[in-house]
């Protein structure tokens, strides 16, 4: 063999095994396939973190907290167009000055984050912990514009990552 041919296959040789020791420590220190913990567990609370996989599977109200006259029907009806599960749709005596407020309970936790994505994650959630339903309260704000394309929702679905774990609860996947 000549020296060139040595040369080339102990500088190969020496990059495999750099990205061998570069992959096992990307693999290593990988966060993004942990469980999330909850802090302060004991309450015994569980939390539905699971995304739906169809809108039809997520049940919501539809509330008007603007000046606008009928914006809550307008956004059921798109809801609908959508699929979703569209139940009470009213008005709300008190304003809000974002584009919207998601209220939700712990069996919706994932359901309310597909709702956010609608809003380009903009939405405001309010999580309660005594909430026992399972329907996503939407309360339009003086700020909402439109409903997000089903591209815009995934792109911000994406942005936003995994759902987060709410406070004082547990992740029923992980039980």
């Amino acid at each position: 063999m000549t020296f060139a041919r040595i040369r080339s296959l102990a500088i190969v040789g020496a990059l495999v095994v750099a990205a061998l020791v570069f992959t096992l420590v990307a693999i290593g220190r990988d966060r993004q396939t942990h469980k999330p913990t909850a802090s302060g567990c004991s309450t015994g609370v569980l939390a539905n973190l699971r995304l739906p996989d169809e809108p039809k599977d997520i049940k919501v109200n539809v509330l008007n907290a603007t000046d606008h006259k009928a914006l809550a029907q307008a956004v059921a009806s798109e809801l609908r167009a959508r699929k979703f599960n569209v139940g009470k749709v009213a008005n709300e005596a008190k304003h809000v000055d974002g584009v919207a407020v998601l209220r939700y309970g712990p069996k919706e936790v994932g359901a309310a984050w597909v709702v956010r994505a609608y809003f380009l994650n903009e939405a405001k959630l309010e999580f309660d912990v005594k909430r026992t339903y399972d329907i996503v309260d939407v309360v339009l704000g003086q700020g909402y514009k439109q409903l997000a394309s089903f591209t815009e929702m995934r792109q911000s679905l994406v942005q936003a990552g995994p759902a987060d774990l709410p406070p004082g609860t547990c992740d029923a996947g992980a039980v």
